[in-house]
């Protein structure tokens, strides 16, 4: 494995790309300060587009390093979503994404999460991406599902919402080197 970092790639209609803080506007009015976007999330939504600069900022800097990888989706020029190793073990990795509501169901998050796939596997030489998401969120396991992640497992009642206090059983699906070439 060699990790090379966020690289800027690109789909049929997506270009994926580090964020810079220029993308705060963009990220702050499709999905930062959106409850329905955050409502699964692990954060909360932004009270103001300083507050989402300040995030950007952060990550502009992170994205120099090999080891991050981390993009922003955007879709003729426009950033739409964010999609991220949020953990890096050796050769596993666990993945988040979000995205702008205005854009679900069309098929995006699917197309993007498998351009990472592709290049986390053929390029990078990852053995391991897993990803989890909330039982009463089934399209982001519909994403996962889409993407030649397997089921793992259901842990009950293991993340409390920021968003209402609640606590959801979460779904942890998986996809090996093995099982994405043997897809190919």
């Amino acid at each position: 494995m060699e990790h090379k970092g966020t690289k800027i790639l690109k789909t049929q209609r997506l270009v994926l790309r580090p964020f810079t803080t220029a993308d705060a506007g963009a990220m702050f009015e499709n999905w930062a300060n959106d409850k329905e976007v955050t409502k699964f999330l692990t954060w909360t939504p932004h009270r103001n587009v300083e507050e989402t600069r300040a995030l950007l900022a952060v990550w502009e800097e992170e994205s120099k390093r090999p080891d991050v990888y981390h993009w922003a989706i955007t879709l003729q020029d426009e950033v739409i979503g964010d999609l991220a190793l949020v953990a890096v073990r050796g050769e596993n990795a666990h993945t988040g994404y979000c995205l702008s509501r205005k854009f679900w169901g069309k098929g995006i998050m699917s197309e993007a999460y498998a351009e990472v796939l592709r290049y986390l596997f053929e390029e990078v030489g990852f053995h391991r991406i897993e990803s989890s998401h909330a039982v009463n969120n089934p399209a982001s396991g519909r994403v996962m599902e889409k993407c030649g992640l397997h089921y793992e497992g259901t842990m009950r009642k293991a993340f409390r919402l920021l968003s209402t206090g609640e606590w959801e059983d979460i779904v942890y699906r998986a996809v090996l080197e093995e099982d994405y070439f043997d897809r190919k």
